[in-house]
């Protein structure tokens, strides 16, 4: 019995004493008490596993976490972003990354592979694949979610970024995004605030085979069709709720739906009788994906919550709650078909480049000044 121990039982106040000795039983008590005290407090005792999850709104709710962590005997501590700008800055908020597991999209799941902060993933761990559907198996065709170390996500949602309208105002569904620039819908149109989308769905519109990797010339030609597309802008949106309250407030007619399905759903709830169309030029479409960080200290947990949010059930609600689609649940008829209709985003020629030219073409300069 250690000395500390000793001291303890001969000054404790409720034990019994028989001289300087304390008795058998009084002994017994305090030790039992004592003991299972400083097993609570001991650092080194287990403790209940933390997972650390970094994700968009509506990718974690409360009652999926609250199941995985009963099933799990699990912490679950979520942060949500808005942006994928603050996804990146999160993820080097400090090193290693405070998170272990992270949901992004393919063009940004390339970008923290090569800079190290995803690891490649042992498929075997998620047996819950063999549940989507055969396209999203074949996580090799995807661009970037492979390369030669392996597999780097899980693809896990996605949407279409159509041309959303308002029915009332336009009888006939718009065939391609070049209706964003129709005269007749001046000051009637909505435009996500995005250099790295705007020039992408603009070079789609006027048929350029690669939309991300524009040459110089294409990038003039681009930066002018946005500079024209101000002439019909209402403003542009940030987030799909703010762009909802833009369309009921003002009677938008058009809108570029950065959020796709998500917004079409938002609007209508609203009371708006909104279309939705898959251009004929084919639409950006961005696939969300769930990946293991490099520095994770809950590998085994990431995993469980990857195969966990592949489950036909949060599958199903995800598509519900949120309008988007889900990657195993059946495709409703008419949906777009991915990797056909969909153009999945990639990282573009020069984010730098366009951000700087985005900003001349928000802030206002004219036509004149993007001539050379």
């Amino acid at each position: 019995m250690s000395k500390v121990v000793l001291r303890l039982l001969r000054g404790s106040p409720v034990c019994l004493r028989a001289g300087n000795l304390v008795t058998p039983l009084a002994a017994v008590f305090f030790l039992l008490c004592f003991f299972w005290t400083e097993t609570l407090a001991d650092p080194g005792s287990p403790r209940q596993a933390v997972l650390r999850v970094l994700a968009w709104p509506g990718y974690a709710d409360d009652d999926w976490v609250a199941a995985f962590e009963k099933r799990f005997h699990a912490k679950v501590e979520v942060t949500f972003v808005d942006s994928d700008e603050a996804l990146w800055a999160r993820m080097h908020s400090a090193s290693p990354p405070p998170f272990d597991v992270l949901a992004a999209n393919t063009a940004e799941i390339a970008r923290y592979a090569r800079a190290g902060l995803i690891t490649p993933l042992d498929l075997s761990l998620i047996p819950n694949r063999g549940r989507q559907r055969p396209y999203f198996q074949q996580i090799d065709t995807i661009s970037g979610l492979a390369d030669g170390h392996g597999a780097y996500a899980i693809p896990f949602t996605y949407s279409s970024m159509g041309l959303i309208y308002d029915r009332k105002q336009i009888a006939v569904a718009p065939h391609s995004m070049r209706a964003l620039w129709d005269p007749r819908y001046r000051g009637k149109v909505l435009d996500f605030n995005s250099a790295q989308h705007n020039f992408s769905f603009a070079a789609l519109s006027l048929g350029y085979r690669d939309p991300f990797h524009l040459s110089p010339a294409q990038m003039r030609t681009v930066a002018r069709e946005l500079v024209g597309l101000r002439r019909n802008l209402l403003t542009y949106y940030t987030l799909p709720e703010e762009a909802t309250a833009l369309f009921v407030q003002h009677h938008a007619a058009l809108m570029f739906g950065n959020y796709g399905t998500q917004q079409v759903e938002l609007l209508r709830r609203a009371g708006v009788d909104v279309g939705y169309v898959i251009p004929d030029e084919g639409a950006l479409a961005w696939l969300d994906c769930w990946a293991i960080t490099e520095g994770t200290v809950n590998r085994a947990l990431a995993y469980d919550w990857i195969n966990y949010m592949l489950e036909p059930a949060i599958a199903a609600q995800l598509t519900q709650r949120e309008g988007l689609a889900n990657t195993v649940t059946p495709a409703p008829d008419g949906e777009a078909v991915p990797g056909r209709q969909l153009v999945w985003i990639q990282r573009v020629e020069s984010i730098e480049q366009r951000e700087a030219l985005w900003q001349r073409i928000e802030e206002g300069e004219t036509l004149r000044s993007f001539a050379k």
